[in-house]
């Protein structure tokens, strides 16, 4: 979507209220009435074919009695008559619209047909639309509301986007209590055609949006909404509160809205991803917000706690373990700086107890030590009032202190009215105040886990020693040969035929249909052995008695062979047995760990990891990430469990090979998105012996898939079918391929190498140096919407970048910019004209339309090179640039 279409929305000139009403009270009434008390400055147009007049503006019948341009219609009546107003609003050239009407899909299957016949109606007439369902929105700077809110909105620098309308309008008087104000605020109803990622899309653009927050209670366009949030994130915070975080709020969201909440590990997967902050209450969003606003955010964990009393730093604590953090321990410089300045019987320790007798001095000698102790990333100063203790002058004296340094100072000062005057000194001096320590800790935490969250989006990933190699085509005829006998579940030497594709490693495993094919298997594969039953209809092994283990000789092997067909046949006899699979016992076993994979409805393949074997589910100690996976991705996620802490080694158990396992997930990875056949896949127990991983077992179902792979994917992959091999004029070989993050080194390489001349012809600009934080902007690309082609020397040897030439696209895809720049060396050599034709045939390949670019006048190279491509170039007023634009 072109996001100047939402102009229309949040600038409009003129405004047609259909379903306006005189009645006081009505819907249309306060709609109008709002409009003219928020000082609208543009025309309004009741539209009511029973009124002459309401609230003293006058009435039309229609939309097309109006006579005049309407940019926005708000739309609020009965919603069967709304795909009538919406064809009428295609009629007269209205591009914008706001449905307040309720009853659509939340409503049921009637309600659904409606919300139907809308967006048919609005996608032949070209309109797009809020809602249904919705209060409306407001945008205070440019005196609009165009809501049924029963309060205003104070201009400010927050956008808030709502699911719920009846919470925004109480948002909305807490927040004018409480001298909040907006930017922007949205009620987006059911979603239906406008939703997340349009709206986070247009207020990223927004300089006077600071922070977006977001109360949401599903998603209706997951691969959209994250494509938005992971760029916008980059350059402003984006923090939302979900509710449907246990079952039961999940139904309840799910009747309220008609959209299905998803499990909500899986949203706190991909809000990690997108660099979202995500908290509990929405509360602690404009605490957070309010935090960002003022502070810088932390670089790291490590926090710090001053307190006059020892029950609020105790409390402080436990916040911090409800987050699985703890207080930063104090280095023994900082320690013994502290002892010098207090009293010997303070806390010794961290939060620094200063006792309930702090002056002043005390707290302003505490706060500069710890300040400058490069073991915490910021503070939380807590004061209680007592008899000796002047809230006032502490808080005067230490605003200034905190000002010189760059780290977040939070405060919480408890005493209610006593302290009023104090919160107020910090407060107007950028200090955030709080009134309980669980507020502060919660919104330090809030904020380091964007940072954590930016990291992740930011970073130069680790690489392994070595790319993957795989086989697809193996893997791919296992899984269709299982389709094929319209079977959904591989066998388990099937599904370890396929990880062994993947390059994972797995047990060797042999079938065997009779007792005695079982120990000749045994006697092949050496003593002790595993058997298991095998059956594509149990799942679950051990639940049917289908597992034995230890079997030393033939005998055992035999008796075990009977067993477990006569247990699987007794406990399950729907099931088809084809006998047992018989493996070598592993031994030593150091860990039984599981890692897998599931379709959610919504977010596609999600990835698993943690603690395995059969108390997998009892323990539930696992992390879920969302694929792709880079290998520090993979780490991230191993981290996040708590049998990470054993796999670094635990008594007499060696330490697990990390590298070696954070490839096999990202190997696992790798193969959902390649397949999106795979419904389920799950390896477990996943063995650590000998610090090694090795799959043990393996369960995998499919199904036919209406989604080619990777769009199956809520993340653009990396694109591989942009690869392409070429050779320079004079046959050195080359390959043109889209950039990937762990390029950063080869770009500063390369940008290093080009001269003043180069550089400026692509930059506007003299740059003399290449920060982390600019060669990020180029590298980490959301394959979605942006797309960097380079051109690089083919190994033997390291690879060297000759040029690239960079996408950019609209939301829509229907434009695009694109730039490109060629090394010195390889000027002259037929490269330029190379990359902008790979380019303009990615483009087309993406679905772009129009390709735009800026060129300075004086680049007579690359002006030719645009001329001889088929753009139109058209010269700028002042003569310094020239614009080249393409159809495609």
């Amino acid at each position: 979507m072109d996001t100047n279409v939402l102009d229309l929305f949040f600038k409009p000139r003129s405004i047609a209220v259909v379903g306006a009403s005189a009645h006081e009270g009505s819907v249309g009434h306060i709609l109008v009435d709002n409009l003219k008390s928020g000082g609208f400055p543009g025309e309004i147009y009741p539209i009511n074919p029973k009124a002459e007049e309401i609230s003293g503006l006058k009435a039309y019948p229609s939309l097309t009695a109006v006579g005049a341009d309407v940019d926005l219609a708000v739309i609020c009546i009965p919603i069967k008559g709304v795909p009538e107003i919406i064809r009428e609003c295609g009629q007269v050239g209205t591009k914008a619209a706001i449905i307040i009407s309720a009853g659509g899909k939340e409503a049921g299957e009637e309600g659904l047909a409606i919300d139907q016949a809308i967006h048919e109606e609005a996608r032949k007439a070209g309109v797009r639309y809020f809602g249904p369902n919705c209060m409306g929105l407001l945008c205070p700077a440019s005196k609009l509301n165009a809501s049924f809110a029963a309060f205003s909105a104070d201009p400010g620098s927050l956008a808030f986007i709502s699911q719920s309308g009846a919470l925004g309008s109480a948002i909305l008087g807490w927040a004018t209590q409480n001298h909040i104000g907006f930017s922007h605020f949205i009620s987006v109803g059911t979603m239906a055609d406008l939703d997340f990622a349009d709206l986070i899309d247009y207020l990223g653009g927004e300089t006077s949006a600071k922070s977006i927050l977001i109360y949401m209670e599903g998603i209706t366009s997951p691969r959209r909404f994250m494509s938005a949030a992971r760029a916008v994130s980059r350059i402003k915070p984006i923090i939302l509160a979900k509710s449907g975080r246990t079952a039961a709020g999940a139904r309840a969201a799910a009747s309220h809205t008609g959209a299905l909440a998803g499990l909500d590990e899986v949203y706190n997967a991909a809000f990690r991803r997108a660099g979202i902050i995500r908290v509990q209450t929405v509360r602690q969003l404009f605490d957070c917000a309010e935090a960002l606003g003022k502070v810088q955010r932390p670089a790291g964990g490590g926090l710090g706690i001053i307190t006059n009393a020892g029950g609020p730093g105790v409390m402080a604590v436990d916040a911090l373990a409800a987050w699985e953090a703890e207080p930063a321990v104090l280095s023994p410089a900082t320690l013994a700086k502290l002892n010098e300045i207090l009293p010997s019987y303070w806390s010794h320790g961290n939060p620094v107890d200063i006792l309930g007798d702090a002056t002043h001095e005390r707290y302003l000698q505490a706060l500069q030590i710890c300040l400058k102790a490069p073991e915490l990333s910021g503070l939380i100063v807590i004061l209680t009032h007592q008899a000796m203790t002047d809230p006032v002058k502490i808080a005067q004296v230490l605003v200034p202190e905190i000002k010189k340094q760059g780290k977040p100072v939070l405060a919480v000062w408890m005493g209610g009215e006593d302290v009023a005057e104090g919160v107020r000194i910090l407060s107007d001096g950028g200090v955030p105040v709080y009134e309980t320590p669980e507020q502060a800790v919660d919104t330090f935490m809030a904020m380091y886990s964007y940072t954590r969250n930016l990291e992740l989006l930011q970073e130069t990933p680790a690489q392994l020693p070595h790319e993957l190699q795989v086989n697809h085509q193996q893997a791919q005829a296992y899984i269709q040969e299982c389709l094929k006998r319209q079977s959904r579940m591989l066998t388990e030497i099937e599904a370890k035929a396929v990880l062994a594709a993947y390059g994972i490693k797995v047990t060797p495993t042999i079938s065997a249909s009779t007792a005695q094919a079982a120990a000749q298997a045994a006697s092949h594969l050496g003593y002790p052995v595993v058997l298991k039953i095998h059956s594509p209809q149990i799942s679950h092994k051990t639940d049917v008695g289908g597992v034995k283990v230890g079997l030393k000789n033939e005998d055992e092997v035999k008796a075990a062979f009977e067993d477990i067909v006569h247990a699987a046949r007794s406990l399950a006899p729907e099931a088809k047995v084809l006998g047992v699979t018989v493996q070598p016992q592993v031994n030593p076993i150091d860990f039984e760990l599981i890692m897998g994979s599931k379709q959610d409805q919504q977010f596609g393949p999600i990835m698993l990891f943690g603690l395995g074997g059969i108390y997998a589910e009892v323990l539930q100690d696992v992390a879920i990430a969302l694929p792709p996976l880079k290998l520090t991705l993979a780490e991230r996620m191993i981290q996040r469990t708590k049998v990470y802490r054993l796999l670094q080694g635990y008594r007499h158990l060696p330490p697990a090979d990390m590298e070696k396992l954070s490839e096999m997930l990202m190997r696992l990875a790798q193969l959902v998105t390649d397949f999106s056949e795979i419904v389920e896949l799950d390896i477990n127990p996943l063995f650590i012996t000998a610090g090694q991983p090795l799959a043990g077992d393996a369960r995998m179902v499919v199904e036919e898939s209406s989604i080619p792979a990777p769009r199956h994917l809520i993340i653009a992959p990396y694109p591989n079918q942009y690869v392409s091999d070429w050779m320079l004029e004079d046959g050195t070989p080359v390959k043109i391929r889209p950039m990937k993050p762990e390029d950063e080194p080869l770009v500063a390489d390369f940008l290093a190498d080009c001269s003043e001349e180069t550089i400026y012809f692509r930059y506007f600009r003299r740059i003399k140096k290449w920060t982390h934080e600019m060669l990020i902007r180029f590298t980490q690309n959301d394959y979605d919407r942006e797309l960097g082609l380079m051109a690089v020397g083919v190994p033997p040897g390291p690879e060297v970048m000759m040029g690239v030439t960079r996408l950019v696209t609209t939301p829509d895809r229907q434009d695009a910019e694109f730039a490109i720049i060629v090394g010195d060396a390889w000027h002259g050599k037929g490269l330029g004209s190379k990359l902008i034709q790979r380019l303009l045939e990615v483009a087309k390949d993406m679905g772009v339309k129009r390709l735009r670019g800026d060129v300075l006048s004086e680049n007579h190279p690359m002006l030719a090179l645009a001329k001889k491509h088929g753009f139109t170039l058209k010269k700028d007023e002042e003569g310094q640039t020239v614009k080249l634009e393409i159809t495609l």
